[in-house]
């Protein structure tokens, strides 16, 4: 009889800022085997923001972990992976969603979600993305930031819908959502 193939897990990870979702997130895929890929949307615009980008690549120094920098074409790079990868960490969604908008590429970005939700469970690594949930707070004061609330919104829920669990970090502290 065939062995099977470990399952594979599929992971989104939800919190505030600093709520310590980045921390968790490479914490929880030191635990897969193999090599591993940080898929990062952030864009080093300015000082404080490569700053940021140099103390999380400090935190990725292991061997084990490849860097791929993409502000949009997500989808695009996740189907790019070798299938020997172990895990993927997209961090972060949030971003993600911010650069599309500010880009007016709102229906590409729509469209890779929708791309993305179908094959969660057909990737062949384990897979965890991380998003801020930004629900929480007062209504925006201004329309584009009522789009974004509302577009990283909709798609958290896309995604929690599409991955096996779903945690909530609150203080470095993960509360199971699911799964």
């Amino acid at each position: 009889m065939p062995r099977s193939q470990p399952s594979k897990e599929s992971v989104l990870v939800l919190g505030g800022a600093r709520s310590g979702k980045s921390v968790y997130a490479l914490r929880r895929a030191q635990e897969w085997d193999g090599s591993l890929v940080y898929l990062a949307t952030a864009e080093a615009k300015d000082a404080e923001m490569k700053r940021r980008i140099s103390r999380h690549r400090a935190q990725r120094r292991s061997r084990r972990w490849i860097t791929v920098e993409e502000p949009l074409a997500v989808v695009w790079q996740l189907k790019e992976l070798d299938e020997q990868i172990g895990g993927v960490v997209l961090d972060c969604v949030t971003l993600w969603v911010s650069n599309a908008l500010l880009t007016n590429q709102v229906a590409e970005l729509e469209s890779q979600v929708a791309e993305l939700v179908e094959e969660i469970p057909l990737f062949p690594f384990h897979f965890l993305a991380v998003s801020n949930e930004v629900g929480l707070g007062l209504v925006p004061d201004n329309p584009l930031g009522r789009e974004y609330r509302d577009l990283l919104g909709t798609i958290n829920q896309q995604l929690a819908a599409a991955c096996a669990e779903v945690l909530f970090l609150a203080a470095g502290l993960p509360l199971k959502l699911k799964g």
